[in-house]
């Protein structure tokens, strides 16, 4: 058994990891309110784009913008993977890294050859130790992502896609549903889907979506047509450009917030699990301190009745 010196010290160790666990999980708390900010001031405009773009197209010629365009073979797809650049998140990362993978190796089975663009430490690290090089890679921003980040990856897809060195781009990232729980979704930016936000994302009724009447249809309601000014090439690239651009940088907003509520997670579970642990060896340095007085005890009393003899 160990000694009491031995006890106090792992006593001191765990107590003062206690401290370290609950600081970053005040850290995380403070800041996934104004993450959770961003994220749901960024909602309503990607929900209005990707609407909006979708009820355009229809109307659309099709020519009229080379991104709308479905390729007849998909050869070479681009994975986006937003993940962290620290760690101490739990499963965080793991999940998103895993899922990705998985997704690659599924497409290169099928024969695409699939680009990886690394967003966070932690992907650019995974890839590189997989001997995946990414196309490209972005640190030190996962906690506060840029609009000029998400505006690099739009303009490096669109390029592609219309040069037709691209056929597809998917985004794997985890999505905050709520302060203490985050979902994995893989979005399909090219080509473009008639999936909404409320659907990829599982948010709850339609009745708050103001464009669902775009989506259902209304037999009563005769179909109408739409004007574009000053041309439909013009006007399908802007919101094509506005598209990309906005789903990108939502994603990376959207993991920002989950990144801090998976931390706040997992540093009050390491707390809780150090609370345990430090009860646990306090009852055993009592039991240990008490044995040591009974036998020191004994031993007095026993010196003591052999004086006596």
């Amino acid at each position: 058994m160990p000694n009491l010196h031995d006890i106090e010290r792992r006593i001191n160790s765990v107590a003062s990891t206690k401290q370290i666990t609950r600081t970053m999980e005040m850290v995380a708390a403070a800041k996934i309110r104004r993450a959770t900010e961003r994220v749901n001031d960024a909602l309503p405009w990607a929900m209005a784009v990707s609407d909006m773009l979708i009820n355009a197209a229809k109307h659309a010629p099709m020519d009229s913008e080379p991104l709308l365009q479905v390729h007849d073979e998909v050869k070479r797809a681009l994975v986006v993977v937003v993940t962290s650049d620290r760690g101490l998140a739990g499963g965080f990362n793991s999940n998103v890294l895993r899922h990705a993978e998985k997704l690659i190796r599924e497409k290169e089975r099928q024969g695409v050859e699939v680009e990886v663009v690394a967003c966070g430490k932690k992907a650019l690290g995974y890839f590189s130790y997989r001997n995946i090089k990414p196309v490209m890679e972005f640190q030190g921003l996962s906690a506060d992502p840029t609009y000029e980040e998400a505006a690099q990856i739009s303009a490096y897809l669109a390029e592609g896609y219309r040069e037709g060195t691209l056929d597809e781009a998917i985004i794997v990232y985890n999505h905050a549903k709520n302060a203490a729980e985050q979902r994995l979704v893989e979005q399909q930016v090219l080509p473009v889907n008639q999936q909404s936000y409320a659907d990829l994302l599982g948010l709850k009724p339609k009745e708050e979506d103001v464009f669902a009447s775009f989506r259902e249809k209304d037999d009563t309601i005769p179909p109408g047509d739409l004007d574009f000014e000053p041309d439909a090439e013009s006007v399908m690239r802007y919101l094509m450009q506005a598209y990309l651009r906005n789903a990108f940088y939502f994603a990376l907003l959207d993991s920002a917030a989950g990144e801090q509520g998976a931390r706040r997670n997992a540093m009050k579970s390491a707390t809780d699990n150090a609370n345990e642990m430090v009860s646990t060896l306090t009852r055993v340095y009592n039991r240990v301190r008490q044995g040591a007085i009974t036998t020191e005890i004994t031993e007095i009393v026993g010196g003591a009745a052999a004086l006596e003899e």
